[in-house]
């Protein structure tokens, strides 16, 4: 906390030194003239020093990169701090305290110069901060959980906002007018326009939350792809109501164009990204001899496709995202594995800078003198944001189930209702909005939903999480055999699709990997890194996801940490236990055997005789093996039987020959016949005395069935 203070400090002394007139600063005394000030009759002197200056101080020369460096420093003094604060993160989300932080020097600046803290532009949040953001998660986007719930997220993202934005902007115009006296001057585009940007779900707040909270795959990927999502359809309906207040009068067919703007401003930057993300994967095909720069070119084409959209009125975030996502693959497969570190770690560094100082800033333009309160406002737009959401979660959903073989249940419902986070997006576009009486209470209601969401459901949903025992993500990462079991399953229904004439997503997943694998790998990536095994290439993903993982998955506790270390008498009894227990392990003569072959004892010098049996197959034997592997006798039982198996039991009861066999059987037995011959020089060198020790001896029983 000193290391912050003192920073804080270094910041409000430059911002105070900068805004001083030079009159009113103070001039030390015995310092020469300055070289380059107007003279009295406002030309241009040039005044030559008196002396030598040993040491002196331009601090405008390093204005804006200094005080720059310095918000960086004490973001990321903020984050360390965070980390390092104990149980602190455990209760408080990491989005939360950043913005504490904001408002704590927003404070101090307003406490000393008496005026209203610096704000965050719109330019420097759009251009500058915005874009490393959505790079990264464009970048180590989950593809396959995304286009598995593309349909999902698209209806979350497009009718969820439509849904949002109309209800809330109509919902307050109704307010409104029912509040005449404060809210007469607000006009339904005003509405509209406010619920255009009060709707945007922030995905630096939803990443930074959720992230924490380890949910589940599919409830991540809803809840991001729809925040992400949900972004590019708030800016463009903010820009399309924004035109509509410009013009004098709205016609139907102004509105019918505004909807083909939407469409327009859409797919144009799908095909920027798209266009860009191919010419970074060539561009990275040829960069072999000079692997040092490959990292850099993924950075400017990603950049180059966000500001190309802007410059065009297209749609920004989506074209960087898709710009991440087409050149991923081709990229890595192009680069070296420092360089894809490369690119790992400073995505990672550059979002989380970014993220940081979006929530300080959110916390320092907070302290404002612009303020304007409207308790019907506030508290309807509060409450009307956590209303809409919710039933169009619910609605939503309950269509979109009956379409999905993985049904979103209703504890993700919630969560995915009780997610929507608002944060930077929203407040850069209020300051956006052209002068009107209203725009101070627009600023305050957007502040007081931002502090709302992040503070109050942004620490009350984990716990929630908890309560609700919402499904977490699996810690583990899939396996080769795993990946490869999944990919057999693929194209196992890909093909089940192709026989039954069903074009599902299986069946586009399989045309669009044979048309990669056939076109564009080979001309995307180089011949000496083309992945002659597809086992290869899933190993090769799989341990850069491992790497990723690494870093990003909490560190897991030992185990063996907490344990006490054992005691000589404890260490005693477990030797006993063991040798007890080893030693009646060795003394078991129990022979090892299966239903079809016998165990040959090894332990035995002379072999065993063979087992022998009766010609005929419609009879039922019953043979006994004594424990030392001879045989005892032969008893027939039934006959007319074609079928045979044989059903092995142990028995551990005394083993007499006279009480094993009935006294009858030996008389059943033709004497003349050759094996009653075989069981009378068998019978008395293997017949147990009278009175022996009981013995545990195996029965094999020979089932003749009778075949239908």
């Amino acid at each position: 906390m000193a290391a912050l203070w003192t920073l804080s400090v270094c910041l409000v002394w430059p911002a105070c030194l900068a805004l001083t007139p030079p009159t009113a600063r103070p001039q030390p005394h015995n310092l020469p003239p300055v070289l380059g000030f107007n003279s009295s009759d406002g030309s241009l002197s040039v005044d030559l020093p008196m002396a030598l200056r040993v040491f002196s101080v331009d601090y405008h020369h390093v204005q804006a990169p200094f005080e720059i460096v310095l918000w960086i420093m004490l973001a990321s003094l903020a984050k360390l701090g965070f980390h390092w604060s104990g149980r602190v993160p455990a209760v408080v989300p990491e989005s939360c305290l950043l913005i504490m932080v904001g408002l704590l020097v927003g404070g101090v600046i307003y406490g000393v110069r008496h005026s209203a803290p610096p704000t965050l532009s719109a330019d420097a949040f759009f251009l500058f901060l915005l874009p490393p953001i959505v790079l990264d998660a464009g970048y180590f986007l989950p593809g396959r959980l995304f286009f598995e719930n593309l349909g999902t997220i698209l209806w979350y993202a497009v009718l969820g906002t439509l849904w949002n934005v109309l209800g809330i902007g109509l919902s307050l115009y109704g307010v409104c007018l029912l509040a005449q006296s404060s809210l007469g001057d607000v006009s339904l585009l005003h509405c509209l326009l406010f619920g255009s940007l009060i709707a945007a779900v922030d995905p630096v707040a939803v990443l930074s939350v959720f992230q924490e909270m380890h949910v589940n795959d599919q409830l991540h990927i809803l809840v991001f792809g729809e925040s992400l999502l949900n972004d590019a359809v708030t800016v463009v309906l903010y820009k399309l109501f924004e035109s509509f207040l410009r013009l004098p009068s709205v016609s139907g067919l102004d509105v019918l164009l505004g909807g083909c703007r939407v469409v327009v401003v859409g797919l144009g930057g799908l095909f920027v990204g798209l266009f860009f993300g191919l010419v970074a994967a060539l561009t990275s095909r040829f960069t072999s001899r000079a692997q040092v720069i490959a990292p850099l070119f993924v950075f400017l084409y990603s950049y180059l496709s966000y500001l190309t959209s802007e410059m065009l009125h297209l749609s920004g975030i989506m074209a960087i995202v898709t710009c991440a996502v087409t050149m991923k693959q081709y990229v890595e497969a192009n680069v070296s594995e420092r360089s894809n570190t490369s690119i790992q770690y400073f995505l990672k560094m550059w979002s989380s800078v970014s993220e940081t100082l979006i929530f300080i800033f959110l916390g320092v333009s907070t302290i404002q003198d612009v303020h304007m309160w409207s308790w019907p406002f506030v508290c309807s737009t509060l409450l009307l944001c956590l209303v809409w959401r919710a039933t169009g979660v619910l609605l939503l959903t309950a269509v979109v189930n009956k379409l999905r073989r993985n049904t979103v249940t209703f504890r993700d419902q919630f969560i995915i209702a009780y997610g929507g986070l608002r944060g930077a997006i929203c407040f850069s576009l209020v300051f956006l909005i052209d002068d009107f009486p209203k725009k101070r209470l627009f600023i305050t209601t957007t502040i007081v939903v931002i502090l709302f969401t992040v503070f109050v459901q942004g620490m009350t949903i984990k716990p929630l999480v908890e309560l609700l025992d919402v499904k977490r993500k699996k810690r583990a990462l899939p396996t080769v055999s795993e990946e490869i079991h999944s990919r057999l399953i693929d194209h196992l229904l890909a093909g089940i699709e192709d026989v039954v004439g069903y074009w599902g997503q299986h069946y586009w997943k399989d045309k669009f990997e044979q048309f990669n694998k056939k076109y564009l790998r080979r001309f995307l990536i180089r011949d000496d890194h083309q992945a002659r095994s597809s086992i290869l290439r899933v190993y090769q993903e799989l341990e850069r996801r491992e790497q990723r993982g690494d870093e990003e998955a909490p560190p897991l506790v030992d185990p063996r940490s907490h344990s006490r270390p054992l005691l000589p008498e404890e260490m005693d009894s477990i030797r006993r236990i063991l040798s007890r227990n080893l030693q009646s392990f060795n003394n078991k003569q129990t022979p090892a055997y299966s239903r079809h072959t016998l165990h040959q004892d090894a332990s035995r010098d002379r072999v065993r005789k063979p087992l022998y049996r009766h010609q005929s197959l419609g009879e039922r034997y019953t043979i006994t093996q004594v424990e030392d592997g001879e045989f005892s006798g032969i008893h027939r039982a039934r006959k007319g039987l074609i079928r045979s198996h044989t059903v092995c039991s142990m028995s551990p009861r005394p083993f007499f020959q006279d009480s094993s066999f009935p006294a009858a059987s030996a008389q059943t037995a033709d004497p003349n016949s050759p094996s009653a011959a075989r069981d009378d020089q068998i019978a008395p060198q293997h017949q147990a005395p009278v009175g022996a020790a009981p013995k545990k001896h195996l029965s094999f029983v020979v089932e003749n069935e009778k075949q239908q």
